[in-house]
């Protein structure tokens, strides 16, 4: 193996596939190095799918090693450490790598552990997530073997990656109490650190009208912190009137937890964080997605700095940015890419309905089709079960959408 690349690719998910298969489109030459610890690569967007009974779960799984492109090299180990003042990173295994150019794309931390006795609950006592692979079919035991009772749904002050998630899960979930005549006799429960349902008014006011439907009630400002899986119990800190933080709790039949997330810790701990900041994202330039003090390193994915969705939708509008930003610079050129905060959501409202939210950095929807995507569409359901999965693994995968 060698031990300098031109090119070094942190992270071979998404982003660093993507970018890679799109640099070697456009240069075969470029000596590519992709570093990723993991066997298996992971569709996630249709584990809400798979813990609604709607997909297999064998289809969202595929080695990695066939997933890297022709001219890059995989390198199965992990970071532990960045020394970017000379162009160098060390690994789990001992390995010193040195490059020209780096590329941050590890994905996001799922923080666990910031929830009291979630860990150890987790596909037991009701406690379902579909963030994990071996976990969303549990989802679906739940779901279909459940009489009325309390159903609860969180999300959590910190961002996501997928923001809608938390919400889909539940309409798919209140929309299949509702075809078992359950719904009337249940109560279900939606608790998010957040303050509104959605951050761009059009689609909110549509998500506003789904919950009004199913007679979900909404706990804003409402953040986990504990499950007492013996007991069917969920802690939350809120604001009470005065300001004050208090504790509530809510008793449950099924809770489905979206864990906190930041930056990955060795991101997190490391001279390619953001100053200061508790999450730790990658320090990038929101447009030209180039870090901010290295300019011989740039970032994709769910890791950066950029405020937009954390979504692969994002990362299918940030890669051929990067891709030509970096080549670029690589040829003494000045930058003249921008990414515009694209973000991308398929609001699941219920079995057959979706709302395709489009929209950039300042809110605005970026719509894609000749129609008003602020209404539930049975043909939007179509795209998110059938045409994306089959484009990601043939399409985007590949650099070629």
């Amino acid at each position: 193996m060698k031990e300098h690349y031109q090119i070094l690719i942190v992270g071979g998910g998404n982003a660093g596939i993507s970018v890679a298969s799109q640099l070697l489109i456009k240069n075969k030459k470029l000596s590519i190095g992709i570093i990723e610890p993991s066997d298996n690569h992971y569709y996630q967007p249709a584990w809400t799918l798979v813990a609604a009974g709607v997909f297999d779960i064998k289809k969202t799984v595929r080695k990695e090693a066939d997933l890297i492109p022709r001219g890059a090299e995989l390198i199965k180990d992990s970071v532990t450490t960045f020394n970017p003042e000379n162009n160098s990173l060390s690994c789990k295994s001992g390995q010193k790598l040195t490059y020209d150019y780096l590329i941050v794309a590890p994905g996001i931390q799922l923080d666990w552990d910031k929830i009291k006795g979630l860990k150890e609950n987790l596909g037991k006592n009701g406690v379902c997530s579909n963030y994990l692979f071996d976990q969303a079919p549990y989802t679906w035991q739940i779901l279909k073997n459940l009489k009325a009772g309390k159903v609860i749904f969180t999300n959590p002050n910190t961002p996501i990656k997928c923001g809608g998630a938390p919400q889909k899960i539940m309409y798919l979930a209140a929309d299949h109490l509702r075809k078992k005549g359950l719904l009337k006799d249940s109560e279900v429960h939606f608790y998010s650190g957040g303050g509104i349902i959605f951050g761009v008014k059009k689609y909110a006011d549509v998500l506003n009208k789904v919950i009004a439907r199913y007679g979900i009630k909404t706990h804003f400002g409402h953040n986990l912190i504990e499950i007492d899986g013996d007991k069917k119990i969920a802690y939350f800190e809120t604001k009470d009137s005065s300001g004050e933080t208090v504790l509530v709790n809510q008793e449950y039949d099924m809770i489905h937890v979206t864990p906190p997330q930041s930056a990955p810790d060795f991101i997190k701990n490391s001279p390619l964080a953001v100053k200061d900041n508790p999450l730790g994202w990658v320090d990038l330039n929101m447009n030209t997605l180039q870090h901010n003090v290295f300019p011989n390193i740039f970032g994709c994915g769910d890791a950066g700095s950029t405020p937009n969705a954390k979504t692969g939708a994002a990362i299918r509008k940030q890669a051929p940015v990067l891709v030509q930003n970096l080549l670029r610079l690589i040829e003494g050129k000045t930058l003249d890419e921008k990414y515009t905060g694209y973000g991308s959501c398929p609001l699941i409202t219920g079995y057959g309905k979706l709302v395709l939210a489009e929209f950039n950095y300042a809110n605005e929807p970026m719509e894609t089709f000749p129609f008003d995507q602020g209404k539930e569409r049975y043909s939007m359901w179509l795209l998110k079960t059938k045409v994306l999965p089959w484009l990601y693994w043939n399409k985007i995968l590949k650099g070629t959408a």
